[in-house]
Formats: C-alpha cells, structure tokens, sequence
C-alpha cells in the first residue's frame, strides 16, 4: 500500500492505495465518532431554500472553525441518519461534504471531500443503475434515478491535501448526489417535471423524522 508523504501524515490525511485513491474503510467508527463528539447537531435546510439552488464558494481556509464545520456536518448527519452531507445542506455555502456511507458489497467509507470535482469516465465505463434515491433536504421522498454505478471525484481533505476518492454502486450514487449539491443541483433536479412534482408531493404529505428549517 502506497502511503502519501511525511507531511500529508502529519496534517492528519487518511492513506492512500497503490493507485492513488484515499482509503476511506478504515477505523470508520473511531474516525466518524470523533468528528461527531465534536460537533453539534443543525438542522436541515430542505428544498426551496436559496442555499441549495446555487454554487457554493470554495474552501480556501482550512482552520479551527472550518474543522468545527465538519464536526457540525458528522453529528448533523449521524441526527438525520443520514449516509452523505454536503455544507449547505445545514445553510453553509462552502464546497464541502461528509460521507459515512455502504457500498454494494456492504464496505463501510468514511471521509471528508472538499472543492470536489467529478471524473469524466469513458463512455464504455458507464454502467447505469436506476435505483431509488432521496435526499434529507426532501425528506420523505423517493425516485428512481439513473447515475453511473462507478463514480470518482477528486478534491482535498479537510486538512487542504490533495485526495482522489472512488466509490461503486450505492456509495458511487452518494458521491455523485452529494457533489450535484455543492454546485446547487438536487436530484429532484435530474427528474422529469412529471416524477419531480410527485417526490415533492411525498414530501409535503409527510413528516421529517429529524429537524428541518421552514423556508419563509
């Protein structure tokens, strides 16, 4: 296993493999729990709320209070039993998303993905999956919606290093959702007029089982 060099280690990043990709299943439950202990839960902003219908600004400073942001991000999303977080979910226009998320093969990941970026994959690696998707900014609702079952993103850790993470099936479609956020998509966004307004209507016939913020 390639190790990223004396520095990154220092800063505190995770491993990385022999490809380049951040190792991301190892120490999930110290690692996820000591963010979470950390911070304090928020609650969630939800569909409608300008904060999640723009780009949001890139992380440049990497300090104490941006650390208490992703401490605040892992207890806000262990609160809403959540898999993935992205900042203006909580009302923060930064680039930044929590992950601590299953693959198919049941493989726990845990991180922090800053100023992401997705990796184009060829046409012939672009396997579909049409599976159910929601979101905790339209509680309550769920669609099918097709994205590729592989996905990589690149970006930098909460430390400001350079990472390159990779995920397949369910984990591959939580990557993608939660980098669609931080440019301001939802997926409710990627459905038709006809499947959008039915998820929005679950989700105004039903109630959120964690803390919402009402839009005026």
């Amino acid at each position: 296993m390639a190790q990223q060099d004396t520095d990154q280690q220092h800063a505190g990043a995770l491993p990385v493999d022999d490809e380049g990709y951040v190792i991301d299943t190892e120490d999930c439950e110290e690692r996820e729990a000591a963010w979470r202990e950390r911070g304090t839960s928020r609650p969630i902003t939800v569909v409608g709320n300008p904060v999640l219908h723009k780009e949001c600004r890139d992380v440049t400073d990497f300090g104490e209070e941006f650390q208490q942001l992703v401490a605040d991000m892992f207890a806000s999303q262990r609160t809403a039993e959540g898999v993935g977080l992205a900042a203006n979910q909580i009302g923060v226009d930064l680039k930044v998303f929590v992950y601590d998320c299953p693959d198919d093969e049941g493989v726990r990941h845990t991180g922090v993905v800053c100023n992401p970026k997705p990796v184009e994959l060829p046409a012939e690696q672009r396997r579909l999956d049409d599976s159910n998707e929601g979101c905790l900014s339209v509680p309550t609702a769920y669609a099918s919606l097709a994205r590729p079952d592989y996905a990589e993103v690149t970006g930098q850790d909460e430390k400001g290093n350079p990472i390159r993470v990779r995920g397949t099936g369910y984990f591959a479609r939580c990557l993608q959702h939660e980098t669609d956020h931080l440019y301001g998509y939802l997926y409710i966004d990627r459905l038709s007029k006809r499947e959008r307004k039915a998820a929005l209507r679950q989700m105004a016939e039903n109630e959120p089982r964690y803390p919402v913020v009402a839009n005026d």
